[in-house]
Order: structure tokens, then sequence, then C-alpha cells
């Protein structure tokens, strides 16, 4: 998926930027019944190194309040609402960033010939500092183009009524 998405692009290491570490982290996917359904590999970014300031200059991301939601399943329930649910596959990985940031190249993904380059980061990856401000930036661009509307009191409700 990184590959897919074009996350980074291979630079030589930069002299007056901090290039951050990477790793690897594995989880095993399991059915019901406690069988291994897949393996999972994720590539995180080390962001507890980022420095604020320097690194990063923001990173408010909203979550949507509990009682928020308890509210609107009352709601759609008592008037008989459909509602939907969705879970974006690799949604950190899905918008351009602002600030340049530059990390290691991860291990046994070294392109060949290329071992001394660092990867200047396009995307988000996960656990980087500003990776939820960016995907909340790219999922509120796109649900306002739809014509939905943000609510003034709570900026992760978006309503759409019918044409």
């Amino acid at each position: 998926m990184i590959e897919k998405n074009q996350t980074w692009k291979l630079v030589e290491r930069p002299q007056h930027h901090k290039v951050i570490g990477v790793k690897w982290v594995f989880r095993k996917k399991k059915n019901t019944d406690g069988s291994i359904k897949k393996y999972k590999a994720m590539l995180v970014v080390k962001g507890y190194a980022q420095v604020f300031g320097v690194d990063y200059f923001d990173t408010f991301a909203p979550i949507a309040r509990l009682d928020t939601i308890r509210m609107l399943l009352a709601i759609a329930t008592q008037k008989q609402w459909k509602i939907y649910q969705l879970d974006v596959k690799s949604a950190f990985l899905n918008d351009f960033l602002k600030e340049e940031i530059y990390v290691e190249q991860p291990a046994c993904f070294a392109a060949k010939r290329d071992e001394d380059k660092v990867c200047l980061l396009k995307k988000a990856l996960y656990d980087l500092t500003q990776a939820p401000r960016v995907w909340y930036s790219k999922i509120d661009k796109y649900l306002l183009k739809l014509g939905f509307v943000k609510s003034f009191s709570e900026s992760t409700l978006y309503v759409k009524g019918d044409s």
C-alpha cells in the first residue's frame, strides 16, 4: 500500500533536517474461532522522536464525542433512518503532508544501490504526530464537497439532507 500510494520518494540525506526512524509492527488477524485469518505488517514512524515547533506545528484532529454518537443513534432509531459505517483502509496514508519529513528507509525494504538515501514523505504514515490532522483535513474537504454540512457545535458531525 505504501508503494501504491507513492508515500515517499528517495532522496539524499539532508544536512539540516532530522531523519526520523521507522519500525515494523506485526499483527495476526484472527477468525472468531481463534484461528489465524491473516498476518499484517504496518510501517510506523517513531513519532515520539518528533519535536513540536521543529518537525510539526499543528496536531489538532477532532474526535467524535460519545454523547454525540449516542444522540445520533437514538434519533436514527426513533426516525428509522439508515445508518452507514465507514472504515477507510490505510486512512492515514491518503493525504499530502505540508511539512518536510524525512524518515529512514525501512529495514528489509531498502532500495538496492541506494541504501544511504532516506525517504522524503509525501504522505503521512502511522504514528506520525500530524497524521490525524492530515487525515481529518482530507475527509473534511471531501464531505463538504459532497454537500454535507458540518455542525457548528460538533466538528465531527456532518449532516446531509435528501435533495
